[in-house]
């Protein structure tokens, strides 16, 4: 027989919030974010939506972006609270601010009892939510797992809360008002987490910058200091870069084999933190470029429009992608050239050009072939098929093979016999380039390189010992 006082804890519900606490990210934020990626020029949409109220920005949002409510960041904890109410046979019901279409389709996925969300009329603010939590179960009538400030009027008239790892100042709210609210510790390792997300490891593709002032041979002090100031610039741009690709990218990342791991598609991070903090960094990058050379800042406004421009429209264009990519590796060279104020050498254009749009192909058949295997969909944020794998493998062999040829004209120019002694000896430089090229095209045919080639070869001993080779004989050529 079960007892009065259990029957009665039985038939108290759990009420769980869904952004923050059910999952690890905002639905507003991401799906706002999709919808601008999907078209940059509905950012003018929704200060119009705005402009008539909260409900109607999440209204017009979910209208036209769905969600994939199985691929969402849930946390673990809050799904254990929820498992453990359902075999004390409790009703389970989400209650959100967000839109009713987004909570629906997360509370049906969760197999919920039911949900309380914003309409396309009505926004459910903290305060509304408590009233109508109130008057649908009555006051100290349910229980309510929540995370933010937002949360403390529910949480005053539950009857057992749960805060999800919430900000010192919550925590202190909470003490204060004395009311029952078990605490859930955060998971650790934020640290290590937002350096993963700002891709300090992709830093690495900064040091062309350097290239420059190894061709000019202008090896200064004040130089080396300049090009330090400007891979700084760069990686800091980069990394601003990184983290409005991520904020747009969520979706697709979440269903990539390998990128479903980053910190904002996993929900490592709060995803209103990652745009300030792009806005931040890309200020340090232009300050720190002002102070190198104006010329060097205007350079690097170049790559962040051209990078912006890549993230929202020109990654979706199939091949456009492979020369913007190019263009960017090639920027890098040409900053380095404008941070020490030396002119850059057309056969350096010529020869950056055609590596990099060969690196950028292997780049794309890297991620064609995870899919491959994986038996994925073809990508819906990339205007490429599986079946493009072999051309694209043929594409990367002729661009990066054209780039020794650009390199074998180069040392027969008038431009090496003005700055090598021995310009003969860099005919060995052909052999190693060739072979280091066939090597990471077979590496990624043999589904044995990263997703980047160039973060592949800082960390291939093989690569390595071509560059040392390469190094050595300029050095002696010089």
């Amino acid at each position: 027989m079960v007892g009065v006082q259990q029957e009665a804890a039985i038939e108290v519900p759990l009420v769980i919030d869904l952004d923050g606490t059910l999952i690890r990210s905002d639905l507003l934020v991401e799906s706002a974010f999709a919808h601008v990626g999907a078209n940059p020029l509905r950012i003018l949409r929704l200060f119009t939506l705005l402009m008539s109220g909260k409900a109607a920005l999440k209204a017009g949002i979910a209208a036209n972006t769905s969600i994939d409510p199985a691929h969402l960041p849930y946390d673990e904890r809050v799904l254990a609270l929820l498992e453990k109410a359902r075999r004390e046979g409790r009703k389970v019901y989400v209650a959100s601010a967000s839109n009713e279409r987004y909570v629906s389709a997360v509370a049906n996925h969760i197999g919920a009892d039911g949900f309380f969300a914003s309409t396309d009329t009505e926004n459910l603010s903290s305060d509304n939510k408590a009233g109508r939590l109130v008057e649908v179960f009555g006051k100290m009538g349910f229980d309510y797992a929540g995370n933010d400030r937002a949360d403390l009027p529910v949480w005053a008239i539950c009857r057992k809360g749960w805060a999800v790892h919430p900000a010192g100042a919550v925590r202190r709210a909470l003490s204060a008002s004395g009311a029952d609210v078990a605490i859930v510790e955060p998971s650790g390792g934020v640290a290590k987490a937002w350096l993963k997300l700002i891709r300090v490891h992709q830093w690495s593709k900064n040091a062309l910058v350097f290239v420059p002032l190894l061709t000019a041979h202008k090896f200064e002090i004040t130089a080396f200091v300049a090009e330090i100031g400007a891979f700084l610039a760069f990686s800091f741009a980069a990394s601003a870069v990184y983290l409005l690709n991520d904020l747009i990218d969520l979706e697709a990342d979440r269903k990539h084999p390998s990128k479903k791991r980053r910190p904002l598609a996993a929900g490592a991070l709060p995803i209103q933190a990652a745009l300030p903090v792009a806005f931040l960094l890309v200020l340090i990058a232009l300050a720190a470029a002002l102070v190198i050379a104006p010329l060097f800042a205007g350079v690097l406004l170049g790559y962040l429009a051209l990078t912006t421009a890549y993230t929202f429209f020109l990654k979706r264009k199939m091949l456009v992608d492979i020369v913007a990519l190019a263009l960017l590796y090639t920027i890098r060279v040409i900053g380095g050239a404008a941070a020490i104020s030396v002119p850059v050498s057309e056969w350096l254009l010529a020869f950056s050009m055609f590596i990099f749009t060969s690196l950028a192909l292997i780049k794309r058949h890297v991620e064609l072939a995870a899919r491959l295997d994986a038996d994925l969909p073809d990508p819906s944020n990339r205007n490429y098929l599986k079946s493009d794998l072999d051309i694209v493998a043929t594409l990367a062999a002729a661009a990066g093979f054209n780039a020794v040829t650009v390199f074998a004209l180069y040392i027969s120019s008038d431009t090496v016999r003005s700055l090598y002694r021995h310009p003969d000896a860099l005919w060995l430089v052909c052999p190693i380039l060739m072979y280091w090229l066939a090597r990471a095209l077979m590496m990624a045919h043999r589904r044995m390189m990263d997703d980047d080639p160039i973060v592949f070869a800082l960390r291939d001993w093989n690569s390595l010992l071509a560059f040392a080779l390469i190094a050595a004989i300029m050095v002696v050529a010089a």
